[in-house]
């Protein structure tokens, strides 16, 4: 029988990333797998198993992998494939432990042999910045919680006159086999939990976990530029690992507080300008904040609501970024309110003047008369 393309054979295409692959090989083996198929099915199972299996091997190789996609069958070695009959499942478990190893839950990091050990689970803090300290970056403390010795039980977890015992389950190396088939994969002990001890009197204090919970201060250093989202890692100050396993890690998320004036995008900062009517006008300059202080800008006459100036430099320096950004100010004409009747009489003086010269002082005023005629019509 002619072989069949080895992504053809996993079902998965040429771009394939190296989890796709493994897991669509997990899958094949899981189904056609010798021990779990008997009977008229055993031997075609058994083929689509090899096949799968020196798909795998070829493709989770690197450089096997590059020598296949370019010269296909021919750039592969036949001799690096495991032969016929035993040798076929010889050496499987040792070989994709560590795809068996999840299927049926075998821990990572766990020493053969001994007592299973784990690492210990990431925290969480949400922290809460202003927009000034996320553009000049700062030295923050933390207040986080951690682990100590219980100085009741000295961190053995038994009460204090007592001592634990070794766990009858698993003899205490805090590990049990299970049989698989004609392969046996490693578990944690379901008695101790993988500790290979068991502790008849628990320390009152401590509840048998030989450690107590408290509080430490932390120093945290906040990059300038750093935004909503982001996240800094603290290693090691996450929650302790079980049976002298690493800690893990602490990820402390970003918040950014809302700033009475700026709105952030990016590098780029936004702010809204009002101004008069009669600067509108005539023109003029104003002053508008940034985060460094005050700068000044040229209103030109006859400037419109909505109109757009761009101060560059202005903005933030982001985490990744080798300039700030820009400053973008949004102008907004505010309409006069609670009027005087001396007032309200100059603009109706005024708004006379105006309609004795057309649209002349009305820029957009033809455009959309034009569009409201098309319109209706």
């Amino acid at each position: 029988m002619s072989k069949r393309d080895y992504y053809e054979v996993l079902g998965v295409p040429k771009n394939a990333s190296d989890e796709e692959i493994k897991k669509a090989y997990r899958k094949h083996a899981m189904k056609h797998h010798p021990d779990r198929n008997s009977g008229d099915g055993a031997k075609a199972a058994e083929e689509k198993f090899k096949e799968s299996k020196e798909a795998y091997e070829m493709l989770s190789d690197p450089q096997k992998r590059a020598a296949y996609d370019q010269h296909g069958f021919a750039g592969v070695d036949p001799n690096m494939r495991g032969g016929a009959g035993g040798e076929a499942y010889g050496g499987f478990a040792e070989a994709f432990g560590d795809i068996f190893g999840d299927m049926f839950g075998q821990q990572r990091g766990g020493r053969a042999g001994g007592r299973q050990v784990y690492r210990g689970s990431d925290l969480s803090y949400a922290m809460e910045i202003t927009l000034d300290e996320a553009a000049k970056g700062k030295d923050a403390q933390i207040r986080i919680p951690s682990w100590d010795n219980c100085d009741t039980c000295s961190g053995s977890g038994a009460k204090p006159g007592t001592q634990a015992k070794t766990c009858s389950t698993c003899g205490g190396s805090g590990a049990v086999q299970m049989r698989q088939g004609f392969f046996s994969v490693q578990q944690t002990c379901p008695t101790c939990r993988g500790t290979g001890k068991i502790i008849p009197e628990p320390c009152p204090k401590c509840h048998g976990q030989g450690k107590v919970k408290k509080q430490k201060t932390l120093e945290v250093k906040i990059p300038v530029g750093i935004d909503s989202g982001m996240r800094i890692r603290s290693a090691g100050n996450g929650e302790p690992g079980t049976n002298g396993g690493p800690p893990g890690d602490l990820y402390i998320e970003i918040r950014l507080k809302k700033h009475e004036i700026f709105e952030r995008d990016g590098d780029d900062l936004h702010c809204s300008v009002p101004i008069s009517i009669i600067t509108a006008t005539l023109g003029g300059e104003i002053d508008v904040p940034t985060l460094d202080g005050k700068a000044a800008i040229d209103i030109p006459e006859g400037t419109q609501s909505s109109k757009q100036f761009r101060l560059r430099g202005k903005g933030i320096k982001g985490v990744r970024s080798n300039y700030p950004g820009d400053l973008y100010c949004h102008i907004l004409v505010e309409t006069p309110v609670k009027l005087t009747e001396h007032q309200r009489k100059l603009l109706h003086e005024l708004d006379e003047s105006f309609k004795k010269d057309g649209s002349k002082h009305s820029p957009t005023g033809d455009s959309w008369t034009d569009r409201l005629k098309s319109f209706f019509s």
